[in-house]
């Protein structure tokens, strides 16, 4: 059978006739458009495809080679090294010469020499209490009142403050300025 005259009966049998020749050679011919312009997006989607997977193959297999065995990647180093937030401390016990300890005053020996001792008495009186007006006989010149707050209590005070000083200094020795 010759394909023309196929293509011919199906479309009398679609258009029934009614169309004129020239109007069925036309849809004819854009049907055939449309199919060859599907096979050729078909065909080239195909060769993409193929070029893609060509190219990512290319890639893998360059990244691989390009490695050298005995170069390993190592991850950056920091360029500041941050401080701790805390402080570590290491103790060591302290050696036995330098803990304390108690013993028994009668376990060790505790002698000194004769001439470290000094012997002191203590003699009960010697002294009396001065009245009024032989403490003020003694600050001579200078004036200076008693003034008292109570029984028993009593206080000197000076005109001149710098006369209490000079007053009551005293010269090694044990002797009065």
């Amino acid at each position: 059978m010759n394909r023309h005259t196929d293509k011919e009966s199906l479309l009398a049998e679609v258009l029934a006739e009614a169309s004129p020749a020239e109007f069925r050679a036309a849809l004819l011919a854009e049907t055939l458009r449309l199919a060859r312009r599907r096979r050729h997006f078909r065909q080239a989607r195909q060769i993409v495809g193929i070029l893609a997977a060509m190219g990512l193959l290319a890639v893998f297999l360059a990244r691989q080679f390009s490695r050298s065995p005995s170069v390993t990647v190592s991850p950056p180093v920091a360029k500041q090294i941050a401080k701790p937030s805390y402080e570590l401390v290491r103790t060591l016990p302290l050696p036995a010469n330098a803990l304390v300890s108690t013993r028994k005053f009668s376990e060790t020996p505790f002698v000194l020499p004769a001439p470290a001792f000094i012997e002191v008495a203590t003699v009960s009186g010697g002294y009396r209490l001065l009245n009024d007006n032989e403490l003020l006989a003694l600050l001579g010149d200078r004036p200076a009142i008693l003034i008292r707050t109570g029984p028993n209590s009593e206080e000197l005070v000076f005109a001149n403050p710098e006369d209490q000083k000079k007053l009551f200094l005293f010269q090694p020795g044990g002797q009065a300025r």
